[in-house]
C-alpha cells in the first residue's frame, strides 16, 4: 500500500495500480443493500407476526364472549359454556330418509332441543320424600319408587321422551304468601340444585339460550328453573333480583291467588266471589307494572300462564320483551279461565310472546270439547279433532290411560299454530308423562309438519323468546334496579309473621 492507500497487484501481464477506496466503497454498497433486504424481511415478518397477533386475540375475544357470556347485570353470571343473546344456532334437518312418522319425529328431536316449559318433579320431591334428593334414585321407575302415578318423570323417561331441556317448577302454595314463600321458594330451588348436581351424566344446569343448546350437544338435558307464582319473592325487588342471580329465568306473575300488585285468573271465573275471596285489582297496579319491567331489565322472562286476563293485558302492554305462558292452553277449545282468549293470543303475537301448550286434563278437555281424558288428538289436531288409525296404533307403546291423555293435545297446538302462526308455540306439558312426546310429534308429522315448524315447536321458539330477553338485559343495562317498596300493610297484612322495618 502506498501513501494514498493504493494498492500495486502484479500479473503476468505487468502490474496494476487499484485504488482501494472504490473497492471499498463497492463493498459498502453491497452490504448497505443486504442491509436494507435484511431489514426490509425482518420489516415484513414482524408485520405479519402483528396481524397474526391481532387475529388470534380476536377470535379468543369472540371464543370468550361464546363461552362465557360476559359479565352479568346486578351481580349475577351465567354459567360456563353459555352466552346471552348472541350465539349460534342448530340447522334445520332433513328427515326424508325416515321410514315412519314415528322414526320422523325422532330424527327431529335429535336435531334440535325440546324445551319444557313446565315440570313439577321438585314438588314432589317436596311430597313424597320431604325434599330429600340422595335417597331417591331418578334413575329408577319412580311410580314405583313412591308408589304414585302422579310421579310422571324419571330419568329412563326423560331420555325416551328425547328432552332436550326442561324448565323445573319451583313452586309453593299460595297459603305460604305473607308467611315463608321466600324460604319455602329457596328449599325448592335447593331440590333442583341437587338433583341436577347428582346426575351430571344427564343434568347440566343452565341459564341462557345459547347454555341450551351447548347442552344438548354434549347429550344432556338443559336444566332451568321457573318461579311458580309472585308471591315467592314476597313483593320485594331485592328477591327478585337474588332468585335471578341463583339461576331463576322466568317467573309466574301469579298463581291460582292474587299478590299485593297482580290478579289471578280465578277473579276471572263466573262463580268468582269478591266477598269471600280477594277485591279484584284490575290487573297490574302500579307496582306490578314496575315489577314486570324489572324482570325486563334483569333477563327474567314473563310468565303469564295463572294470571287474570287484566293481568295478561296490561302486561303485554308494557313488557319491553317477549313474554312466555309456560303451561296454559286454548280457551276457544278449552274454555277455562287458565287458557288463553283469542284476543290476548293475537296481542302475545304482537308482542312476540310464546303460548307452551299445557297437557293437563282440565285445561285441555273442558266444554266445548267436553272431554273427560286428554288425548293425542286434542292436542295436535285441528278442529273438530277427529282420531285416527295412526294415533289407534299408540295404544301398543304407552298405557292405554297415556293414549287417552295424549289425544286431545294435539287440537290446541294446531289452533294457536292456526290462528297466530308456528312461532308462538311451545311445549309446557305440566305433569304429563315426559316419555310420550315422540308419539305426539309423530301426530303432527301426520299431519303435514314439516321439520323446520316442528323444530320451533320443540325448542327454537322458545330460544327465540329468551335470546330478546338477553338482548333487552343488554339494552336496559344502563338502567338503575327497581327499589320501590309497597307500604307495610299492602306487602305483610298478616304482620306476625314479618318484621316491621319502619321499627326497627
Amino acid at each position: 500500500m502506498d501513501e494514498n492507500e493504493c494498492v500495486a497487484y502484479s500479473n503476468s501481464s505487468g502490474s496494476a495500480t487499484v485504488n482501494s477506496r472504490t473497492i471499498l466503497f463497492e463493498d459498502k454498497s453491497k452490504s448497505k443493500m443486504q442491509t436494507r433486504v435484511v431489514y426490509g424481511a425482518l420489516f415484513v415478518l414482524i408485520v405479519a407476526v402483528l396481524a397474526l397477533v391481532i387475529a388470534l386475540a380476536v377470535v379468543a375475544t369472540q371464543n370468550k364472549d361464546t363461552t362465557s357470556g360476559g359479565a352479568d347485570v346486578d351481580g349475577g353470571s351465567s354459567s360456563s359454556g353459555q352466552t346471552g343473546s348472541e350465539g349460534t344456532d342448530l340447522p334445520v334437518v332433513d328427515c326424508s330418509y325416515a321410514a315412519s312418522n314415528l322414526d320422523k319425529a325422532k330424527c327431529v328431536l335429535d336435531s334440535y332441543p325440546l324445551v319444557d316449559g313446565h315440570n313439577d318433579l321438585p314438588y314432589r320431591y317436596r311430597r313424597y320424600s320431604n325434599t330429600a334428593v340422595y335417597t331417591v334414585d331418578l334413575t329408577s321407575d319412580l311410580r314405583k319408587t313412591w308408589n304414585t302415578n302422579l310421579s310422571h318423570t324419571d330419568i329412563p323417561r326423560l331420555r325416551k321422551g328425547k328432552l332436550g331441556a326442561q324448565f323445573w317448577a319451583c313452586y309453593v302454595p299460595c297459603k305460604s304468601q305473607y308467611k315463608d314463600a321466600v324460604l319455602l321458594s329457596l328449599e325448592q330451588l335447593d331440590v333442583i340444585k341437587k338433583y341436577v348436581t347428582r346426575y351430571p351424566d344427564t343434568f347440566q344446569w343452565v341459564t341462557t339460550a345459547q347454555g341450551i343448546l351447548d347442552a344438548f350437544k354434549m347429550g344432556k338435558i338443559g336444566s332451568l328453573v321457573g318461579l311458580e307464582g309472585g308471591h315467592s319473592i314476597d313483593s320485594s325487588f331485592g328477591s327478585l333480583r337474588m332468585f335471578y342471580d341463583l339461576g331463576v329465568r322466568y317467573m309466574t306473575v301469579t298463581h291460582s291467588c292474587n299478590t299485593p300488585w297482580a290478579d289471578n285468573w280465578r277473579q276471572d271465573a263466573p262463580d268468582y266471589n269478591e266477598t269471600a275471596d280477594e277485591k279484584p285489582l284490575g290487573g297490574l297496579t302500579d307496582f306490578g307494572k314496575q315489577v314486570i319491567l324489572e324482570m325486563n331489565r334483569i333477563g327474567m322472562l314473563v310468565d303469564l300462564a295463572h294470571v287474570a286476563k287484566a293481568t295478561m293485558v296490561s302486561t303485554l302492554a308494557i313488557a319491553r320483551a317477549p313474554v312466555i305462558y309456560s303451561h296454559s292452553s286454548a280457551f276457544a277449545l278449552c274454555n277455562h279461565y287458565r287458557n288463553v282468549q283469542d284476543d290476548v293470543l293475537k296481542l302475545t303475537k304482537t308482542n312476540g310472546g310464546l303460548v307452551m301448550v299445557n297437557f293437563y286434563d282440565k285445561y285441555v278437555t273442558c266444554y266445548p270439547m267436553n272431554g273427560t281424558e286428554s288425548t293425542l288428538a286434542h292436542v295436535a289436531a285441528p278442529y273438530p279433532y277427529p282420531e285416527t288409525e295412526s294415533m289407534r296404533c299408540w295404544e301398543g307403546q304407552f298405557s292405554q290411560g297415556m293414549y287417552v291423555l295424549l289425544n286431545y293435545e294435539s287440537h290446541h297446538i294446531d289452533y294457536i299454530k292456526n290462528l297466530i302462526g308456528v312461532d308462538h308455540v311451545g311445549i309446557g306439558a305440566d305433569y304429563d308423562d315426559v316419555s310420550t312426546y315422540p308419539a305426539l310429534f309423530a301426530e303432527l308429522v301426520r299431519r303435514g309438519w314439516n321439520e323446520a315448524d316442528l323444530q320451533k315447536l320443540a325448542g327454537r321458539n322458545l330460544i327465540r323468546v329468551l335470546r330478546q330477553a338477553e338482548k333487552v338485559k343488554a339494552e336496559m343495562s344502563h338502567e338503575a334496579p327497581h327499589e320501590d317498596m309497597l307500604p307495610f300493610e299492602v306487602a305483610a297484612p298478616e304482620e306476625v309473621c314479618h318484621t316491621r322495618l319502619d321499627t326497627w
